[in-house]
């Protein structure tokens, strides 16, 4: 069966309260002798192992545990069971032969729930396993039949997890509903609408949970779904994300208004202390080359309207010069994957990306070459 992907957790808040977690539980008809609890925030790591006696009990202590809910996984022959634990938690965990398919939990209502879930998801991807290798070694009416019985379990087993996610909104075994994927499946839903289940669950997180890490990892993921759907809404026939910002006038200027030109996209921030050389050393390009076609539209990754407006001002900038004012949480930012500054994107006639970070003479030969 293919990896099922978990939820890197962060910490929890550093507030929270810690107590003792005790595990103890049997496993019966397997071959293993050690059972292992790793702890699924990143790094993932070991907390600590016990030997099963001659019956199959074991029994583990962990000191230090957070109230709040964390993922854990109890690992025996290659197998994992998925617990959602807290500190004060007395749990028992008991399984007879195969630990997914069998495994029962006393003690924990989210670690309960989250079994329900998992035991049918992962037996589910175990029939697409089987059907995928009989499609492989198969022909004719039979491969046919394996497809379409593929199909039919694939779409099952989607509905199943969307119908979990929605009716268990409040709990955290939705969250990790939320982000298992089928093989070759990158989508919960078609991606588009993903975040709305990621809104849903987060909202509902809100009441429930309301200071647990996974509703922190949860946001912080809507935000980049958001960030994602908004390149797909903006991506023009011409192939770049559009932007549509406010100049020092308070005039919205739209980068597609400057198509059938050579565009400089430029990101930079008048706050940083190479402003001067950056836009001294532009200029003499920009004044060589705005004749043959030439425009820049200069995005300011600042938050303070007085040193940006200053700087255009100051510099004498004789372009195209906008800015949201969100800093580093800019949109545009967000859509053009901006990690560094200054960062430009060379955008030709045609409104293709044709370059990326040129400066100084690489940005004047490729204008020369372009126009």
């Amino acid at each position: 069966m293919k990896k099922i992907l978990v939820i890197a957790l962060a910490a929890t808040l550093c507030g929270c309260q810690s107590s003792k977690l005790k595990i103890s539980g049997r496993f019966v008809g397997n071959e293993e002798k050690t059972v292992y609890l790793e702890r699924a925030s990143h790094p993932q790591r070991t907390l600590d192992s016990a030997r099963l006696d001659e019956a199959g009990n074991f029994r583990m202590e962990i000191k230090g545990a957070e109230r709040m809910p964390e993922l854990y996984n109890l690992v025996c022959n290659g197998e994992r069971i998925p617990l959602l634990l807290s500190g004060g938690d007395r749990i028992v965990v008991e399984a007879l032969g195969n630990l997914t398919r069998n495994y029962t939990v006393e003690g924990s209502a989210e670690s309960d729930l989250l079994r329900t879930f998992y035991q049918s998801y992962t037996d589910g991807v175990r029939k697409l396993d089987k059907l995928a290798a009989t499609y492989a070694r198969t022909t004719g009416s039979e491969r046919q039949s394996a497809i379409r019985s593929y199909s039919e379990e694939f779409r099952r087993i989607k509905r199943d997890q969307l119908r979990f996610i929605i009716e268990n909104k409040h709990s955290l075994a939705a969250v990790y509903a939320l982000y298992q994927r089928l093989p070759g499946d990158p989508y919960l839903f078609n991606g588009e609408s993903d975040v709305i289940y990621y809104r849903t669950v987060a909202e509902a997180l809100h009441e429930s949970y309301p200071e647990s890490a996974f509703l922190k990892s949860l946001e912080s993921d809507i935000e980049k779904l958001e960030a994602r759907r908004e390149v797909l809404a903006n991506v023009r026939e011409s192939g770049y994300p559009d932007l549509e910002l406010t100049d020092m006038y308070g005039k919205k200027v739209r980068l597609s208004s400057l198509d059938g030109k050579m565009i400089l996209l430029e990101f930079w921030s008048a706050e940083l202390g190479n402003s001067n050389a950056l836009n001294a050393e532009l200029k003499q390009i920009y004044h060589r080359f705005a004749e043959r076609g030439f425009e820049i539209y200069q995005v300011a990754v600042d938050q303070s309207k007085p040193v940006w407006i200053n700087a255009v001002q100051e510099q004498e900038l004789p372009w195209i010069s906008v800015s949201d004012l969100q800093g580093r949480n800019s949109i545009a930012c967000r859509l053009y994957n901006v990690e560094k500054l200054p960062t430009n994107f060379l955008i030709d006639r045609s409104g293709n990306i044709v370059a990326r970070d040129l400066h100084g003479k690489s940005l004047e030969r490729k204008l020369e070459e372009s126009l």
